[in-house]
């Protein structure tokens, strides 16, 4: 660096949180400064500033919208940046480590899983479905399926009442009545219509449709009203000498080629679906065809939508995720790439509260936490499976859950909130 400060660089610290406001001076720094030194730097100035009720806080730091991962002089040179500039360096409140909770075990594989404030619902391959509570207690176990139940949702996670839906490879979806708080539970409706095994399910935002997906490559949608019949097809619903209603599809999309693996609603008349075909395809649930269409390199495993920053995750076989913005207009869909599993990625599940974060699980036997600003490197891997990760959720705010091939559930609780 060709200047008369040799080995230092100008920065200006700033931050959001103006509790921890510095002075807005700029700052000789060496080169070499990294987060660590930088939260000791922070938490000196805060010392100074007349702040003596703060404790030591632990803070990370965005240097051109990414959080400093390496030296700052690596981070600057990665991008290009010149180290002649004052470069603006944002502070915030570093994201605490989640804490192991809870392993809920169970007797076979576990590929489904949704929680609620107080539950927590699993889909497993012992061809149960099964109610926890967010405490780690058994309170149902349900077995009306004949084969794996790959997917489970409550219908209103506000509103346990309102029961939920399974599917599963014997090609049904069922959807349950639930008294909240017991073990009251009991089909109400068979989801009869797809030709192979269901894999994937969503319910709309308004919770009047859901959707599913599967082997058979179609998308079908439903009613999750047991008086609307609508369907596709001329056809009275059939309800049995145990009162269950039979329903049909009141729509099916084609337009995949290979099983449908993961199923977001963007809004109420809009879905979004990936599959092992390598595509992701946005269809209009209203006027039931196809609005766009994003072609990947390898099969699409899982997908998580945000509805607070309008964007989609999506997880491949070749241990990457993918952020796309699929408003965007210039540059590829694709805006971000992470890379930390060291096998494919099962699944991705936004925080439903923050921008920034989401997880994700592997067949690596990992959950990582991330932020997105951070590419390159998760906020915290969290330990505790012994086999393949196959189903993660972020639900309940207050509690990431994980299941896998190890037959268990792992609860871990976010002391962010």
């Amino acid at each position: 660096m060709q200047n008369s400060n040799e080995g230092h660089l100008q920065i200006r610290l700033i931050t959001k949180q103006q509790i921890y406001a510095v002075p807005d001076v700029p700052l000789s720094v060496p080169q070499t400064i990294d987060g660590n030194s930088l939260n000791d730097l922070v938490n000196q100035l805060l010392k100074e500033s007349n702040s003596d009720h703060l404790k030591p806080k632990n803070f990370d730091f965005l240097a051109i919208g990414e959080l400093l991962r390496v030296p700052l002089i690596e981070h600057l040179a990665e991008r290009n940046i010149s180290t002649e500039t004052t470069v603006e360096i944002e502070y915030v409140e570093k994201t605490p480590a989640p804490e192991p909770k809870d392993s809920l075990l169970h007797d076979d594989w576990v590929c489904g899983i949704e929680a609620t404030e107080k539950w927590i619902l699993t889909g497993c391959y012992d061809n149960s479905v099964n109610i926890w509570s967010t405490h780690g207690k058994m309170v149902a176990s349900l077995k009306e399926h004949k084969n794996i139940v790959k997917a489970v949702s409550w219908i209103d996670k506000s509103d346990p009442n309102r029961g939920f839906i399974s599917v599963s490879h014997d090609l049904i979806g069922i959807i349950w009545s639930y008294e909240d708080g017991t073990d009251s539970a009991a089909p109400k409706a068979l989801l009869r219509g797809h030709e192979r095994g269901i894999d994937s399910l969503g319910v709309s935002p308004n919770t009047a449709r859901l959707a599913t997906g599967g082997w058979d490559t179609n998308l079908k949608l439903w009613s999750t009203s047991l008086d609307d019949d609508g369907s596709e097809h001329v056809h009275k619903k059939i309800r049995s000498t145990n009162n269950i209603v039979t329903k049909t599809p009141l729509h099916t999309l084609k337009g995949h080629k290979e099983a449908i693996t993961g199923i977001n609603w963007i809004d109420n008349y809009a879905v979004s679906t990936v599959s092992m075909d390598h595509t992701i395809k946005f269809w209009d649930a209203e006027l039931c065809g196809i609005k766009n269409e994003i072609v990947g390199q390898k099969a699409y495993l899982s997908s998580s939508w945000s509805s607070i920053n309008n964007t989609l995750l999506a997880s491949s076989a070749d241990r990457h995720i993918r952020l796309y913005d699929p408003r965007s207009s210039e540059g590829s869909l694709c805006k971000v790439t992470f890379t930390s599993h060291s096998l494919w990625v099962s699944s991705v599940a936004w925080s439903n509260y923050d921008t920034n974060l989401f997880i994700s699980g592997g067949y690596d036997s990992s959950v990582k936490m991330w932020d997105v600003r951070s590419s390159k490197a998760p906020l915290y891997n969290l330990q505790g499976h012994e086999g393949q990760v196959l189903k993660v959720d972020w639900s309940n705010k207050k509690y990431m859950v994980s299941g896998g091939s190890d037959n268990s559930v792992h609860i871990f609780k976010n002391k962010h909130v």
